[in-house]
Formats: structure tokens, C-alpha cells, sequence
């Protein structure tokens, strides 16, 4: 017979040896996935380089999402040179082992798609909604058997609800803002002293009706410099409330109810901008799709570890909205 030290060692070996498997398992399915590099010339100037991410098992009516990345210099996988998370791929990965295709790409300027940068004076917003259209028109042209769905986080959401209005299928919005970007700078803005409040605050009023100052205060220059502004214009015309509102397709919000960037609020106000679209809030579920248990450092530091799984609620949601009859028929 066993003694309990036994059978107590005997389970932790097998604990091990199934955690081992398991990720010896997911590794050998991940590399029979189909995963190619794709780019394409944009309709404004230069090329975007991405990657084009298929089931085992794809058919001519495999759906294919396009994922679009969050602010700031954030490429394919989720990263950027200062975090490593690889949320995106990793969503792309699950998504594919689920039976869905992508497409996610290098924003203008960004990794492989650095040489199509434009300067800081002539970036407009909508060279970014452009290029989303132009990833969507590759796809409807490569894969014209297949259901396009838009797959837009954070700051990727308000371009993605735009781009999405003509040839995508449907949209999905992940942790994405629910109130124009000058509403979120005033808030950001708000704990400053008086003095700076009040200024930035003019400065944001006078960009909202599309009017640029030439002479700006060196403490705001950073924020608000001349060759920046003409881009705030740009982005501020635009309230994702308003937009999805405008949206005929079939869409889902996602908010994980762990996150320090978007709110569920935001959620709320894009739900309620559309009530035909369906809200999904994830437990303990942060900014970059991973569960979170703890403070505010644990969740910081899960954007520097791309070890950790994503949410497998969030792939459940995704998977169980796109396979739908509403978005496949």
C-alpha cells in the first residue's frame, strides 16, 4: 500500500507531468497553424508588413478577423520596445486553434512597418483608419469566401468601429474608450494645479473646434507642440459613441473589469450607444486580456510577461460571437 507521503509525491509528479504535457501539446498544435507573413501597399503611401494566421483545418469560409493594436508604438504581437506581452499573438494563436483566421499588422511606423512613417505634422488620424480599410480590402480580396470581422483594442476599437462601416462583417470593440479623446485628456488633466489645468483646458477647447495656436507655453510643449496639433484635431473630431452608433453590423464589447486604462463605464457608453450590440464584462480580466489577482503593481506586471496566458473567457466570448448565425449567415 501507498503511504500518504507517497500518494502525495505520486500526485505532484502527475500535476507536473500533466502541466508539461499540456504545454508540449499546445506548442506542437500552435505549430501546425498556419503562419505567414503578409504586407500591402496602402492607399495613402508606403507598406505595411503583418502576419496572416489560419486554422489547421482552413476551408474557403474560414472567417478571418483583422486585429488592430491600442496607441502608441504598438506592433503585431501587443508590444512595443519598452514591454514585451505578445497579446496580440497570443489572441491570434487561441483564436486559430478555435477555428478563426487573422490578420494583424505593424502599425504605420512602427516595427517592420517603420518606413512608412509620416512625419509628426502631416500624421492625420485617419491614415490610420485607412490603413485598417486597406487590411480589410486585402482580406476581401485574398479570402472573398470569408466572413470579416473587426477585432479593434483600446485605442485600435475607435479605428476599427470606422473602418469596419463598409466592408467588414462585424466588430468587436476590447477594452476600448467610450468617450471622445479630449473628454479623456480633461480627465487625465484634472489632478494638475489650477494654473496648468486652465491652460491645457483652453488649449483642448480650441483643438476640439479645429483651431491650432502657434505660441504655446514650454510647460505644455511636450503635450501640445505646434507639428502635434493638426493630429489632435484629427482624433478629436472623432466619439466613439457616436460612431458605433452609426455602425449597422453586429457588435460586441468586451471589458475586462480588471483594467487601468479603459472602464467599464466606457463599456457601458458604447453598449449604450448601440443596444443592439452585445456587452460581455470579464472577471479579473486587465487591459492586455490576462486574469489578474492582486494590486495594482501584480497588474502592471503582467505587461511585461508574455508567459501568461490571455483570458480563456475572452476567447470563448469572441469565438461563440463570430461562429454565430448572426455574423456567419
Amino acid at each position: 500500500m501507498y503511504s500518504a507521503y507517497t500518494m502525495k509525491k505520486y500526485t505532484v509528479v502527475v500535476l507536473i507531468a500533466i502541466i508539461l504535457l499540456s504545454k508540449s501539446t499546445f506548442s506542437q498544435t500552435v505549430d501546425k497553424l498556419f503562419i505567414n507573413d503578409v504586407s500591402i501597399e496602402t492607399s495613402i503611401s508606403g507598406k505595411l508588413f503583418g502576419t496572416l494566421t489560419l486554422p489547421e483545418n482552413t476551408t474557403k469560409k474560414t472567417p478571418i478577423a483583422l486585429i488592430i493594436a491600442g496607441s502608441g508604438p504598438t506592433d503585431r504581437d501587443g508590444n512595443n520596445s519598452m514591454m514585451k506581452n505578445n497579446s496580440l499573438k497570443l489572441l491570434a494563436e487561441q483564436l486559430a486553434l478555435s477555428g478563426i483566421g487573422s490578420v494583424r499588422y505593424d502599425k504605420r511606423g512602427v516595427a517592420a512597418s517603420i518606413s512608412a512613417a509620416r512625419s509628426e505634422s502631416e500624421l492625420r488620424f485617419e491614415n490610420y483608419i485607412n490603413d485598417a480599410k486597406d487590411w480589410i480590402n486585402w482580406i476581401k480580396s485574398n479570402h472573398p469566401h470569408s466572413k470579416i470581422i473587426v477585432i479593434g483594442h483600446s485605442e485600435g476599437s475607435l479605428i476599427g468601429m470606422i473602418a469596419a462601416a463598409e466592408n467588414a462583417n462585424a466588430f468587436i470593440s476590447i477594452a476600448g474608450a467610450g468617450r471622445a479623446a479630449d473628454v479623456i485628456l480633461k480627465e487625465q488633466l484634472e489632478s494638475q494645479p489650477k494654473l496648468i489645468k486652465d491652460m491645457c483646458f483652453e488649449m483642448l477647447d480650441s483643438l476640439k473646434i479645429g483651431k491650432t495656436k502657434d505660441s504655446i507655453n514650454p510647460i505644455l510643449f511636450s503635450l501640445f507642440r505646434p507639428s502635434v496639433q493638426p493630429y489632435l484635431i484629427s482624433w478629436f473630431k472623432y466619439d466613439p459613441q457616436i460612431q458605433i452608433k452609426a455602425l449597422n453590423k453586429r457588435s460586441l464589447i468586451i471589458q475586462g473589469n480588471n483594467d487601468i486604462q479603459t472602464t467599464i463605464e466606457d463599456a457601458n457608453l458604447l453598449h449604450h450607444a448601440n443596444p443592439s450590440s452585445k456587452l460581455i464584462i470579464i472577471d479579473k480580466m486587465n487591459h492586455l486580456f490576462k486574469l489578474v489577482d492582486g494590486d495594482r503593481k501584480t497588474n502592471v506586471d503582467t505587461y511585461n510577461n508574455p508567459n501568461i496566458p490571455i483570458s480563456p473567457f475572452l476567447i470563448e466570448s469572441i469565438v461563440k460571437f463570430i461562429t454565430s448565425k448572426d455574423v456567419m449567415h
